[in-house]
C-alpha cells in the first residue's frame, strides 16, 4: 500500500442545506475520517464533553495559541472565540488520516492561506433553490421567525463565495449529492501528488526488470 498525507477537508453551505447531514454520513461511510474538534472560550453547555464537542480553553490560552500559529482559523462570535487547533490535524496527516472541517467561508479562506493549504481540498453545498432553503430551516423546527429571516438573510452572503471553493454541489437529492462527495474525496486521495510513497515504489517497480 502507498502511503499518502492526509487531507483536509472543508465542508461549507448555508444553515440548512444538509451540510452536518453529509458530513455525518461521510464519516459513517469511512471511519478513518476524523472530524476537527473546535477550541472555544465559551462554557460548556450541558452534556458537553471536553475534547468531544469542543475543546475548551481559557480566553488567555485561546489568544497564546493564535500567538504561537497554532490555530488553522479563528474567529469571535457573541464574544466567545472559536479556532481549529493545528497539531491534531498535522498529526492526522502524518498518519494519512483526512480530517473534516465544519466551516464558513471566512474559516476556509484561513485554512486555504496557511501553511497547510496545499493539502485542502474544500466544497460549497449549495440548496436547490431559496425557496426550498427555507422550507427546510421551517422543518427542523429550531428557530423562531426572527432567526430563519436572520438566516436566509446571510444565506446569501455565503452563497456569494461559492467560487472559491473546488468543488461546488447542488444538494437536490441527499443520496446522490452522498455518493458525489464520496467520488470527490475517492478521486482527491489517489493524486499522484498526494501519494508520498509513490515515487519509491514505482523506482523499486523499475529496479525488478534489472534483476537476474
Amino acid at each position: 500500500m502507498i502511503d499518502r498525507t492526509g487531507l483536509m477537508v472543508i465542508l461549507s453551505s448555508p444553515s440548512g442545506a444538509g451540510k452536518s447531514t453529509l458530513a455525518r454520513r461521510l464519516m459513517e461511510w469511512d471511519d478513518s475520517l476524523r472530524f476537527s474538534v473546535s477550541a472555544t472560550t465559551r462554557a460548556p453547555r450541558p452534556g458537553e464533553v471536553d475534547g468531544v464537542d469542543y475543546q475548551f480553553t481559557s480566553h488567555e490560552g485561546f489568544l497564546q495559541m493564535v500567538a504561537e500559529d497554532q490555530m488553522l482559523e479563528h474567529a469571535e462570535v457573541f464574544g466567545n472565540l472559536y479556532g481549529s487547533p493545528r497539531g491534531p490535524v498535522e498529526r492526522a496527516m502524518r498518519d494519512g488520516r483526512d480530517t473534516l472541517f465544519d466551516v464558513d467561508w471566512q474559516g476556509g479562506q484561513q485554512i486555504r492561506a496557511s501553511a497547510l493549504g496545499g493539502h485542502v481540498v474544500s466544497i460549497f453545498v449549495l440548496p436547490p433553490s431559496l425557496p426550498e432553503l427555507e422550507r427546510r430551516l421551517r422543518m427542523r423546527g429550531q428557530d423562531s421567525e426572527p432567526v430563519i429571516a436572520g438566516r436566509m438573510l446571510k444565506s446569501r452572503s455565503e452563497i456569494s463565495h461559492w467560487a472559491e471553493y473546488d468543488y461546488v454541489l447542488v444538494n437536490d437529492d441527499l443520496d446522490q449529492t452522498e455518493a458525489r462527495l464520496r467520488a470527490i474525496l475517492t478521486a482527491e486521495r489517489l493524486r499522484r501528488d498526494r501519494q508520498a510513497g509513490l515515487g519509491a515504489f514505482v523506482k523499486a517497480l523499475m529496479a525488478e526488470e534489472d534483476a537476474p
